[in-house]
């Protein structure tokens, strides 16, 4: 292990080993060799954590949000000019290409600028006179120490969609980041630092369901915010609510493209190829399933991805310019490995085999190649649960209100999109489809910093998205006071006040 690289915690400013003994291993995707050892914390690990945000906490509340701003400010800046040793090590650990990388880095950025208005964002209301000489107004006020708990595929954005946001309210942060690619949010800690974040403000544990569950647990952590798979969303919201935790939870997806006959199929299939294919399908918005409206409109969209799926570069991230690079784990290739056996065994058309993918030099890296599914029925478990890999599945439908149906049928509702030329059918399509995200000719349609990002459904559990304005809520409690200042004594009132 002293021949290896080691990610420790980040608490008070510091790194730290913490006092668990406990280690875990980070792969490098691209060769599937062992290259780093990352500290998995303790609950007296987490504790500490939290108990360093704590101390922080009324001091950086009390910053001026103008002020608070302006360390947001310097932030944006140290990130940008960071910015490829960031898109680096999230390719050396994820395994995603660069270009890839530093596109998740622009999109957590822009929730830093987003972050930078706080001034603008906490402003409350006011009104004069609500009562004879009664004035009454609102502010925004921190709730006090958050927690983060973000998943291994967007090392970066992920965290970024939380801590700018619930930093620039006045809260101090404890970020549980994924284990299988720890370094990048390191960098993110670091950076803040440098920028003039008081330590103590943004902590970094890094662990497993000890450290998720130590969270959970602590009464000092008011809120709590998670991205992940389904069945983990519904148990952190089922356990921190219990504690009574304000929680948010983002969960799995299943996400369809509806494929109208009057959609230009060119531009269709261009999009599924990026949508479903970039970053090896492990996002929560990629589209996953091609509804194809009418058999000549299936036949001739499958006819065109065929080719394009077989000539997907696949390799390294670091190295040319792949289309795709390895997915973050040989246990996470081999599970999405078991769902293409599943889908043939259970009579889908495997029209292009990525199972067989053998990439030279790097033939131990956990590669698998674009797979493309026809002919699916939404009873097979490649149309049911979420892949999350490079596997894409056409379901063919006799019309629009077959695909809406089916669209609105399924459990998730995470994303959805709609590729027509019909402006009819798109308006009908975006105030019907049951999902939080909704694309007309756009595939992959990820709401910007000032919009909020949530699913309907079992994709989310809690009533608000994050960034945006359900960010600032999430991050925040209303407060309004209603004052009269009395000139002289008056006679005392025994019932409730109105306007006279």
């Amino acid at each position: 292990m002293t021949d290896l690289r080691r990610v420790p915690h980040f608490i008070h400013g510091q790194p730290q080993e913490g006092s668990s003994g406990r280690w875990g291993e980070v792969f490098d995707p691209a060769t599937g060799a062992v290259q780093a050892k990352v500290a998995l914390a303790s609950a007296d690990d987490v504790s500490a954590a939290v108990a360093a945000a704590q101390a922080a906490f009324p001091a950086w509340a009390a910053t001026p949000p103008l002020q608070r701003a302006r360390v947001l400010f310097k932030y944006k800046e140290l990130l940008e000019r960071h910015a490829d040793e960031i898109a680096a090590a999230i390719t050396a650990e994820h395994g995603k290409v660069l270009a890839d990388a530093r596109g998740e880095l622009t999109r957590g950025i822009e929730v830093v600028e987003f972050a930078c208005g706080a001034p603008q964002l906490l402003k409350g209301e006011h009104s004069m006179d609500v009562g004879r000489e009664v004035d009454s107004w609102s502010e925004y006020a921190p709730l006090g120490v958050v927690a983060g708990i973000t998943p291994f595929n967007f090392p970066c954005m992920v965290p970024m969609w939380m801590f700018p946001v619930a930093l620039a309210c006045g809260n101090t942060f404890v970020l549980k980041p994924s284990e299988r690619d720890p370094g990048p949010p390191m960098i993110l800690a670091r950076l803040l630092r440098e920028a003039g974040l008081p330590d103590g403000v943004f902590n970094v544990v890094h662990g497993d369901k000890t450290a998720v569950d130590a969270l959970l647990d602590d009464p000092r952590v008011q809120a709590v915010s998670f991205v992940g798979s389904t069945p983990i969303a519904e148990y952190i919201y089922a356990r921190g609510s219990a504690n009574g935790k304000r929680v948010q939870a983002l969960g799995g997806a299943k996400n369809h493209m509806v494929v109208l006959p009057d959609a230009d199929l060119d531009q269709a299939a261009s999009a599924l190829l990026g949508a479903g294919f970039g970053s090896a399908g492990e996002r929560c918005m990629a589209i996953s399933v091609a509804v194809c409206v009418g058999e000549a409109t299936a036949d001739a969209l499958v006819a065109r991805l065929k080719p394009m799926v077989e000539a997907l570069r696949v390799g390294p991230g670091c190295q040319g310019e792949p289309d795709m690079g390895p997915l973050v784990t040989g246990a996470h290739r081999d599970k999405v490995r078991a769902y293409v056996d599943a889908g043939v065994a259970e009579g889908a058309t495997l029209v292009v085999d990525g199972r067989g993918l053998r990439v030279p030099g790097h033939e131990a890296g956990f590669f698998l190649g674009g797979c493309l599914f026809d002919h699916v029925t939404p009873g097979m478990r490649i149309y049911r649960e979420e892949i999350f890999g490079p596997v894409l599945c056409v379901v063919r439908v006799p019309d629009f209100d077959a695909a809406l149906a089916l669209v609105n049928a399924h459990e998730y509702g995470n994303g959805t999109a709609i590729f027509t030329r019909d402006g009819d059918a798109a308006r009908q399509f975006a105030h019907q489809v049951q999902a939080g995200m909704v694309g007309i000719n756009v595939p992959i349609p990820v709401p910007m910093a000032f919009h909020s990002f949530g699913g309907w459904k079992r994709s989310l559990f809690g009533p608000l998205h994050m960034h945006g304005p359900d960010g600032v809520r999430f991050y925040t409690r209303l407060k309004t006071m209603t004052a009269r200042w009395p000139r002289g004594v008056r006679d005392p009132e025994f019932v409730m006040p109105t306007m006279k």
